[in-house]
């Protein structure tokens, strides 16, 4: 707490200046805080250093000195009154000079003076906030007495240097001791509290308060809602916050900081920030950085140019941290360019800036109207990131765990394993954020035993992480690994949540593990409490699928009452035509199209069924409520990256310059397939224009998958993985002729595309062919 080093100084300059006449106290208020003075002829200051001069027994009058000189005339050994240590030691501490504290300390013991317990209070503090705590400590155990103002000393410099449980014991030890904390001791203790997440003892340090009539002091208040709001519970700091009859800019920033930091509570954020100007407070930049992050999670853009022009008014429009939440701002609305004008007018860019650039890219990558533009908004984040490491900064934990999520979002492995070398040398591979954003990666990019690898070795682990690994071993067809590291989560004593429930009734639904799904089912719902959402009752459906159980799907759906939403009715539509029950999936189709399906996908999923059962009026049907829901095309498209460069496919692309060589060769596959049982399936055709859509009655159309495969075949060495990315899902031929290609081929080909990861090796996919193909 800053206030209690000043009331040290203010006690010790009453006390010192007892013995002085008015004249000389008035001159000492005068006196500049960063000089100490000495004596000469000309100017008197009962508040500085004196030094004694025997010259007939006469004091000469005293001029100013700075702490240069006065530290070299202690080390001369001139004697000085014992509050003069005072302002010199202040100056330490602004110059946070340790070795010059420990030098008025040494000359303290030399000159008997460190018995004073205000300048040994007032040593207390410079140690502290010399980083030295060990000394302050020493020096507070040496001192015959203490007071109030001694104790909250080292109670703030612990928590100041990252102690706050130090702090908190010597709180303890000083009601043991039958003190009685000021309310500045009990603020720097509420800190204390705050920072070592120690609610309990802050809820009784709060009763405390209210019990001797603490609680209406603002800075007290202040305290009560940082501690709460830093807790989580926003619900306790309102009501302080509602108690604080004097609230100052502080009280309103750190209710509407709590508010950005949880986007449940967005409105109450901004209603507060009118509350404020509405009561005179004038923000100032950390309460508009905040206001302006409100703006960002609201994704209105509109007010945060009226906040943004409230900047320019108040004059802190520069301020960095301001310019980096309006930044943050317009890349998450999308206006790219109108963030990089802020980002390149910034002349003094922090760290900060540039992990607010790459993440609000990483962000918006999620948010692309198309894999198009998502795709160049990841290039660009990886293009800032190059440019960070070509500058003067350096990385921090943030950037790397903003750029590997990039790295998943677009396969980009070679990038990927980049950046972990980085972090392996900048020493962030430790962190648990890093760690887990390489394991998520990893998994994304197809590579499972990269992603087992970074999970071992890992000291610490999160839910976060735990989940990512289990559902990394579900996703690759491992379902024994997945559901083993559950039961090992379990035992660490991590307690899953409703997204790790869904990775291991993933698993359990790739393994037909009936009795074990329902185990985990129910265990959700009763020992952890977890109400099912949509995506765990799809995997039990998902599951019978599976198994041709699909009486029992429908059964399930019965019996749990919930309301089956697109995607599971489109799971059940592909698990029935799988297993050739076309009466059970016409019923689900029926039931999908009731539900007025939005995704175009979804109208592809049923014109493929149609079409190879010969239902003409249903599909005449289905292209209708596409035109009248002016879904236009679905729009099919591929990536692959071969030393480090991009290549793209639409679907019978025919740009690329080896185009005839990539036809010929797949022509070539395809024919090889057929004789070992690969059977083409009709589909309905995927276009890029309106004029190319056509039914897909027996003609060959390859796929933009199909094409990346083909030129990963051609220019990638033998035995090399092949690994591809595709904006929707795929098709039940394309599917099925990859899973060929990968035997005759004898390669490891991974496609990631709208749904899930496909791992094929050796004719078979990772999926277990029961995935909502097209």
């Amino acid at each position: 707490m800053a206030s209690v080093p000043s009331l040290a100084v203010s006690g010790g300059a009453a006390a010192a200046s007892a013995s002085f006449p008015a004249a000389a106290r008035a001159d000492a208020r005068r006196q500049p805080p960063s000089s100490v003075a000495v004596a000469d002829k000309g100017n008197s200051n009962g508040r500085s250093i004196q030094v004694a001069q025997n010259s007939g027994g006469m004091e000469a009058p005293l001029r100013p000195l700075d702490a240069e000189e006065a530290m070299g005339m202690l080390r001369e050994g001139k004697t000085v009154r014992s509050a003069m240590y005072v302002p010199l030691l202040h100056r330490c501490v602004e110059a946070g000079s340790l070795d010059d504290a420990r030098a008025v300390h040494g000359h303290m013991v030399k000159t008997g003076t460190g018995a004073d317990m205000f300048v040994a209070t007032s040593l207390v503090n410079a140690y502290m906030r010399c980083g030295a705590s060990r000394d302050a400590r020493t020096m507070f155990d040496r001192m015959p007495e203490k007071n109030v103002v001694t104790w909250t000393a080292l109670i703030t410099g612990y928590t100041l240097n990252s102690q706050p449980v130090a702090a908190l014991e010597v709180f303890v030890e000083m009601l043991e001791d039958g003190r009685y904390p000021s309310h500045f001791t009990l603020g720097a203790t509420l800190s204390a509290c705050s920072a070592s997440e120690n609610v309990g003892l802050g809820k009784q340090v709060h009763g405390y308060t209210i019990k001797y009539g603490a609680e209406w002091i603002t800075s007290i208040g202040n305290s009560l809602c940082r501690l709460y709001t830093k807790s989580g519970s926003l619900e306790s700091a309102m009501r302080t916050f509602r108690r604080v009859p004097d609230k100052n800019v502080i009280t309103w920033t750190t209710m509407i900081s709590a508010c950005a930091e949880d986007e449940n509570f967005v409105e109450l954020g901004l209603t507060l920030f009118v509350d404020m100007l509405m009561d005179g407070v004038m923000p100032n930049e950390f309460t508009l950085t905040s206001v302006m992050s409100l703006c960002g999670i609201r994704l209105d853009l509109n007010l945060g140019k009226q906040v943004q022009a409230f900047c320019f008014k108040i004059g802190c429009e520069t301020n960095l941290p301001v310019k980096n939440s309006t930044m943050y701002l317009y890349l998450r609305k999308g206006e790219t360019e109108e963030a990089m004008q802020l980002f390149e007018g910034i002349d003094d860019v922090s760290i900060i800036t540039w992990n607010a650039m790459i993440s609000g890219y990483a962000q918006i990558m999620e948010t692309a109207k198309d894999d198009l533009h998502a795709r160049s908004r990841g290039f660009q984040a990886l293009k800032i990131f190059r440019n960070l490491k070509r500058s003067s900064l350096k990385p921090d934990l943030f950037t790397f765990s903003s750029i590997l999520s990039v790295c998943s979002a677009m396969m980009a492995l070679e990038q990927g394993e980049q950046i972990h070398s980085q972090t392996i040398k900048t020493g962030f591979l430790s962190d648990v954020v890093v760690n887990s954003a390489l394991v998520n990666m990893y998994n994304k990019c197809g590579c499972i035993e990269d992603a087992t690898k970074a999970f071992v070795e890992m000291s610490i682990r999160t839910l976060v992480t735990w989940t990512s690994m289990i559902s990394g071993y579900s996703q690759h067809g491992r379902p024994q690994e997945a559901i083993q590291l559950f039961e090992d989560m379990r035992f660490a004593g991590i307690k899953p949540n409703e997204i790790t429930f869904v990775s291991v009734l993933s698993a359990c639904s790739y393994a037909g593990l009936v009795d074990e799904a329902e185990r985990y089912f129910n265990m959700m719902k009763e020992e952890y409490k977890i109400e099912p959402v949509v995506d765990h009752y799809g995997c039990m459906i998902d599951m019978f699928v599976r198994l041709g159980r699909l009486d029992d799907a429908f059964s399930f759906i019965k019996r749990t009452g919930f309301e089956p939403n697109e995607a599971i009715w489109s799971s059940l539509v592909a698990g029935c035509r799988s297993h050739g029950n076309m009466e059970l999936a016409f019923y689900a189709a029926d039931r999908l199209l009731e539900l007025n399906p939005k995704g175009i996908e979804t109208y592809v999923l049923l014109l493929n069924m149609y079409i190879s059962t010969g239902r003409w009026h249903d599909v005449a049907r289905v292209r209708k409520l596409m035109k009248q829901e002016d879904l236009g095309i679905l729009r099919d498209r591929s990536w692959i990256t071969i030393k480090d460069k991009v290549y793209f496919f639409r679907a019978n692309d025919k740009t690329h310059e080896q185009s005839d060589d990539l036809y010929q060769l797949l022509e070539n596959l395809l024919e090889k397939a057929k004789t070992i049982g690969y059977e083409p399936y009709q589909n309905a055709e995927l276009s890029d224009s309106e004029d190319d859509e056509k039914s897909a009655a027996g003609s060959l159309k390859h796929h933009s998958e199909r094409l990346a495969v083909a030129l990963g075949l051609l220019q990638t060495p033998p035995g090399a993985t092949i690994r591809i990315t595709k904006n929707i899902t795929m098709c039940r031929d394309c599917h099925s002729s990859i899973k060929f290609f990968s035997l005759l081929a004898n390669r490891e080909i991974v496609v990631r595309d709208s749904k899930r990861l496909h791992k094929f090796k050796d004719g078979r996919c990772s999926c277990g062919d029961f995935s909502s193909l097209l």
